[in-house]
């Protein structure tokens, strides 16, 4: 006999309004988006807050969020279901995508660059007008409920040749653009998520900023404001700033000795 195991839609609603600092408006634009069934593309390098944007947004508009954190080996068949033996009979289990489209969730794929090319081909059916899901293994076409929205995002800065995302994909998406915060933003972020004075908090954006000047020279990404609340969460603790910033800024950005010494150099003078 073949069953279709149901999902819970409950677990995936956020309940406590995730802490969310704007920084340009991505707040009213992604509303829009939601409100007009389009499809948004969120770019922008790691850390910056992505993430936590689509999750305070889940909340802002009461709708649930599935998060698939794309990588190589993702199928479409994870995104979509497959069937699986229990006992004697044959279970349906629906994936994140299908339970997403079903029950009316933004479903976030994140870093979905990662994922295999024939993987991301799936998703374009929902990303236009049609809003329609094909599960081939059921002879299955799902349409999208009202409250569906899907959310991709990668960081342009860090992909290769072979790893962009395809124009027929690309092409689909609004796109938010999210760097990092502004002094005066990030500086909050850090006093809220760290649980650090001011006067640490702006030690330790100063800090980024220095660490990002040197994006083009020897750096391949700065560093994210999520290294930056690792580094007050360390030093909120009583490790020394420059243990802190050593084991959450220099080690984790670089394996370059030479740009480890530097960025200590910068922790002694800033702090």
């Amino acid at each position: 006999m073949q069953h279709v195991r149901e999902i819970d839609i409950a677990q995936y609603r956020i309940l406590q309004e995730p802490f969310y600092a704007e920084v340009c408006g991505e707040v009213g634009l992604f509303t829009i988006a939601a409100e007009r069934k389009l499809p948004v593309m969120l770019k922008g390098p790691t850390g910056c807050g992505k993430s936590r944007f689509v999750q305070y947004m889940a909340y802002k508009l009461g709708r649930p969020l599935i998060t698939v954190a794309c990588h190589e080996d993702l199928t479409a068949s994870d995104l979509v279901g497959r069937y699986l033996l229990k006992g004697q009979d044959t279970v349906w289990m629906d994936g994140p995508l299908t339970v997403g489209v079903k029950h009316g969730a933004i479903v976030y794929l994140d870093e979905v660059v990662e994922a295999r090319k024939d993987t991301t081909v799936i998703i374009h059916p929902l990303s236009d007008d049609r809003r329609v899901l094909p599960i081939e293994k059921k002879g299955q076409i799902l349409e999208a409920a009202d409250d569906f929205m899907l959310v991709i995002s990668y960081n342009p800065g860090y992909q290769s040749v072979l790893k962009d995302l395809k124009q027929s994909t690309k092409q689909r998406f609004m796109a938010i653009e999210f760097d990092y915060p502004t002094p005066d933003i990030e500086s909050k972020i850090i006093q809220r998520e760290a649980g650090v004075e001011t006067a640490i908090a702006g030690h330790l954006v100063k800090l980024g900023q220095k660490v990002r000047n040197l994006r083009n020279h020897g750096l391949e990404e700065g560093v994210s404001t999520r290294l930056l609340i690792y580094a007050g969460t360390l030093i909120k603790q009583g490790v020394s700033p420059e243990r802190a910033c050593d084991v959450a800024v220099a080690r984790p950005i670089t394996d370059d000795a030479d740009m480890q010494r530097s960025i200590l150099e910068f922790v002694k003078a800033i702090f």
